[in-house]
């Protein structure tokens, strides 16, 4: 069986269309579907089947992803294995970042991996951080920020490096009630206006916890996803909002830690099984811990 109908038959199990595969792989959908059918035809039985407007796998098709990641896996060993044989690390890497940590951790990582002899090509994409295995189709490396109270394991075909945990504070107007406070217990703000995210992200993640743990539930009035417009909206005095710790602010808003409850986020980055054996991904891979650690250690 051919190795790239193989991994065609992984993305499909992966995002679920044979459109959103033919995106990935830089294919027309009519492609993907002629290959597919070659697969289906070596196999010798029907691997997917039709499910309304999409199809899914059938229980054949789902052993052979199993086999596929295994071959995909092997293959990406002996790429590695060749790249081994250079002397330092070379090329280039895709790194994909939630815009946060962009800003954090980006433009120190593209200088420190290019005096290594490798180019970094970072893109800003705000989805949650269950979406990496999907965003591997197309990135060497994902850097995802979740929940610090999430322990769910990532899948055996994924290898998690976390880079740093990085305190949430409240922020709030500098004329708010309690702007004056060196702390702040969350029973003090369960009459506030919060200015939330949109659900799946990190920070409402966090605030779902928050509520679980101890039965304040934020009132969240407004969902923006970018940290600049939360500051507009909390400079205003329109609410208060969760603010990563190592996030610079433009605005002269007031940071309180949370002393009841310890409110984090984990920083941590993605790669699938093997990847980090190419030099320029291990490369990158290392120069990433060492930014995060000359943040984590400078805002100490």
């Amino acid at each position: 069986m051919d190795a790239g109908r193989l991994r065609m038959l992984r993305e499909l199990a992966d995002h679920g269309t044979v459109a959103a595969v033919a995106d990935v792989l830089s294919m027309t959908p009519s492609a993907v579907s002629q290959q597919l059918k070659i697969l289906q035809r070596e196999a010798g039985v029907a691997l997917i089947e039709p499910a309304g407007r999409r199809v899914r796998l059938t229980d054949a098709g789902r052993v052979l992803v199993g086999h596929a990641d295994a071959v995909l896996a092997a293959l990406q060993r002996a790429r590695a294995e060749m790249d081994a044989y250079r002397t330092s690390p070379r090329g280039t890497v895709s790194v994909s970042f939630f815009p946060s940590g962009a800003a954090m951790l980006l433009a120190p990582l593209i200088i420190r991996a290019r005096d290594r002899g490798v180019e970094v090509l970072g893109r800003d994409v705000d989805v949650p951080a269950s979406r990496a295995p999907q965003q591997l189709g197309e990135f060497d490396i994902v850097v995802v920020h979740r929940d610090g109270r999430d322990a769910s394991d990532w899948e055996r075909r994924f290898t998690a490096t976390e880079l740093l945990r990085e305190p949430l504070d409240v922020v709030m107007s500098a004329d708010h009630r309690l702007a004056r406070h060196n702390h702040v217990r969350l029973a003090e703000l369960a009459d506030e206006q919060w200015i939330g995210v949109e659900g799946g992200l990190m920070v409402d993640d966090v605030l779902n916890s928050i509520a679980l743990l101890t039965g304040v539930r934020p009132r969240i009035t407004q969902r923006v996803n970018d940290f600049r417009v939360a500051e507009e909206l909390v400079h205003a005095g329109l609410g208060v909002a969760l603010m990563p710790r190592y996030v610079l602010l433009t605005r002269p808003l007031v940071r309180l830690p949370v002393s009841d409850i310890t409110v984090a986020r984990r920083i941590e980055a993605i790669t699938r099984s093997g990847a980090a054996a190419r030099p320029a991904v291990a490369a990158v891979l290392e120069e990433l811990c060492a930014v995060a650690a000359t943040i984590s250690s400078t805002a100490a």
